[in-house]
């Protein structure tokens, strides 16, 4: 399996984001790619490269063009307010909602930010916009990979993306990679793509990007909203509207999950996926699922993450894997890369 890695993550060091409360150290931190990358490279799992550059016309597919122009000049906006600024991260302080206005763009760097934001705990820094770009390149040459007959692909990078819509970013995340990812896959020619989103937490930008949509299928296995971030979707009621009506699938677990719960749900989620009769896969990989995740609440363990592979190996689709979350620093590496040798053994 080839990986493609964004280099560029380094520069995206988020220093605090608002917890229960207070403001503590971040926990998506430059680490978690690194452990990913030591634990491929001991294992020798395959090729590692730098993706090609990417284009705005392939960010324009999925995210609206002002609000891409937003993240790549809010870092120098934010600086240009006041030269300290420099020193610390943006953070959104005010948002839109409901029967207040998101049609017009403030002048207000605040009010934008706010515009383009749902929560608190995601700073902006100085490499932000570096970083989720090289995400999307990294998604985006994995594809070219599968188009060009790999069986699968995996994006390593980091800040992670499945929280962002259309206009915003939350949940730690700027670009939606693995929108990014099976939107390629669909103008490259596959007439039906399949997202599983096996994180802890719902992929709530993605399911938001193809919610009306018949030709993308959208899965995910999460924490319960009623009492799991990001709270407002992610029920099992929600099955698409419209042209997309059918080809959503929620299915929320509750706190304290193991194994043999959670990989029923992951049967019938591919079940779904073989009925839709895709063409591609595309996983949001989030190993947050871990019984030691902090901000988690599911109990897999690290060997239960080569049962996972294995599962999704045997839906038999050319797979690209895109790497979300996971915040037990110390493990993600196992855990994600014994995705991949599970997937990797039950292919060859």
């Amino acid at each position: 399996m080839i990986t493609f890695f964004n280099a560029d993550h380094v520069h995206h060091q988020g220093k605090l984001e608002m917890f229960r409360g207070e403001l503590v150290p971040c926990f998506e931190v430059l680490a978690r790619a690194e452990r990913v990358l030591d634990e491929l490279q001991r294992r020798r799992l395959g090729a590692i490269e730098a993706p090609l550059p990417c284009g705005d016309s392939a960010l324009y597919r999925v995210h609206a063009p002002r609000y891409v122009d937003f993240l790549r000049g809010a870092w120098d906006e934010w600086v240009a307010l006041d030269p300290a600024h420099g020193n610390r991260d943006a953070l959104p302080s005010v948002w839109p909602v409901r029967q207040h206005r998101s049609d017009v763009l403030p002048e207000n760097f605040a009010a934008r930010m706010g515009l383009f934001s749902f929560d608190v705990g995601t700073p902006l820094t100085s490499g932000t916009w570096c970083a989720a770009r090289g995400g999307a390149a990294c998604a985006l040459s994995a594809v070219e990979c599968i188009r060009s007959g790999a069986k699968s692909a995996f994006a390593l990078t980091r800040p992670p993306g499945h929280h962002a819509g259309h206009d915003f970013f939350g949940g730690y995340c700027f670009l939606n990679n693995a929108a990014i990812a099976a939107q390629a896959l669909r103008d490259g020619g596959a007439e039906r793509v399949a997202v599983l989103d096996v994180d802890y937490h719902h992929g709530n930008g993605t399911q938001s990007l193809f919610y009306e949509r018949a030709d993308v299928f959208f899965a995910s296995i999460h924490g319960d909203p009623r009492t799991e971030y990001p709270f407002y979707l992610g029920y099992a009621d929600e099955a698409g509207v419209g042209a997309g009506c059918g080809f959503n699938l929620n299915i929320p677990l509750p706190r304290g999950t193991e194994l043999p719960v959670w990989r029923a749900a992951l049967a019938d989620a591919l079940r779904a996926i073989g009925d839709f009769r895709a063409d591609a896969l595309v996983v949001s990989l989030g190993v947050d699922t871990f019984e030691a995740d902090p901000i988690s609440g599911f109990r897999l363990r690290s060997d239960d993450y080569l049962r996972v592979g294995e599962d999704i190996a045997r839906a038999g689709l050319p797979t690209v894997f895109v790497l979300e979350g996971g915040y037990a620093v110390e493990e993600i590496g196992v855990n994600v890369v014994n995705v991949l040798e599970g997937f990797e053994a039950c292919s060859s």
